[in-house]
């Protein structure tokens, strides 16, 4: 990882994720420190998601070694409305360090333990955690990392979603709400949608039931572009998503390049690989005896744009040059 791609605030593989917990219950004397961690979905929808591996890549190239200088203890949830209740189990399992994998994560950690450091990798909603700006150079709580949410990227979605459709006046929102990072995406796209005149349909989809559907009433009342906000569930629903996007031949934008390589069409947004590798560091050093208030949270400055022409050929669409060119990877 090249350390231009993070930036603090002060200045400006063939590892799977756990589905069971790797570690029980702490014993005393403890031989190891431990990292707890916690997710939610299912085994399969968690299969194939790279970001956990990139987490243990950055702690093994920092020499720090899964069950020989750590272990780890993780819980897995049905739902993301099981968080808190897999976050007190957890706490409760007294770790060093909580890693947390996005905003929905890092709330239920931080209302399980005040006590406890914990560290996000995705963090995208402030204002949810009780956080302000203020808290960004110098954390005040128990909590710091990597805050990928940039400001302009809905707007920036929405402008290459025109790109891709040139003259789209209805734009098709995939939103979850429950998500809470999903909010700050919806009113910013809202926003620069009202200014452009370009109406908005929006659905809320927070089950997998719920992908088709959706889909089919975007085509239903012919929607001209699709834009899939940022939520942990809809990325862990991106084979159903993808499927639902070719099956209604609806050109569809990712915030997230999972979706891309599940067979979406296009992505514009941070690599949660990046971030989740970064977040290593954070927990490597609070394990070292770092605190959190000398941890200041770290934004990425690079975004990705990766297309993938194989999806665009089958819904015969041609890929502008200009966009071609800018891509920073290409699915051929």
């Amino acid at each position: 990882m090249r350390r231009r791609e993070f930036v603090t605030l002060f200045g400006g593989a063939a590892i799977a994720w756990p589905y069971v917990a790797q570690a029980q219950a702490p014993q005393t004397p403890r031989k190891r420190p431990v990292i707890g961690t916690f997710g939610s979905g299912t085994p399969a929808q968690r299969k194939g998601y790279a970001a956990w591996p990139s987490f243990l890549r950055g702690l093994q190239e920092l020499g720090y070694i899964e069950e020989r200088d750590f272990d780890i203890t993780f819980r897995l949830a049905a739902s993301t409305e099981k968080l808190p209740e897999v976050a007190r189990e957890v706490v409760q399992l007294s770790p060093d360090v909580i890693f947390a994998a996005a905003s929905a994560n890092a709330l239920a950690a931080k209302q399980a333990t005040s006590t406890i450091p914990i560290v996000v990798a995705a963090l995208g909603n402030l204002t949810a955690l009780g956080l302000s700006e203020n808290d960004l150079r110098r954390p005040t709580g128990n909590l710091t990392g990597i805050m990928p949410y940039v400001r302009g990227l809905p707007a920036k979605q929405l402008e290459i979603a025109r790109q891709i459709v040139p003259g789209a006046q209805k734009v098709g929102i995939v939103n979850d709400t429950s998500d809470i990072k999903t909010a700050p995406q919806w009113d910013e796209i809202n926003a620069t949608a009202a200014k452009l005149e370009i109406k908005i349909v929006g659905a809320d989809v927070q089950r997998t039931e719920d992908v088709e559907p959706t889909f089919r009433r975007f085509n239903a009342e012919r929607v001209d572009v699709v834009i899939v906000l940022q939520a942990n569930f809809l990325l862990l629903d991106r084979a159903q998503i993808a499927a639902a996007a070719a099956a209604t031949r609806l050109p569809t934008l990712y915030g997230y390049r999972e979706l891309v390589d599940a067979g979406g069409l296009i992505s514009y947004g941070i690599d949660l690989r990046a971030c989740n590798y970064r977040a290593a560091t954070y927990v490597y050093k609070i394990l070292k005896g770092t605190p959190v208030a000398d941890l200041p949270f770290e934004f990425p400055t690079r975004l990705d744009l990766v297309i993938n022409l194989r999806t665009a050929k089958a819904l015969g669409l041609t890929v502008p040059d200009m966009l071609l060119a800018r891509a920073d990877e290409v699915i051929e």
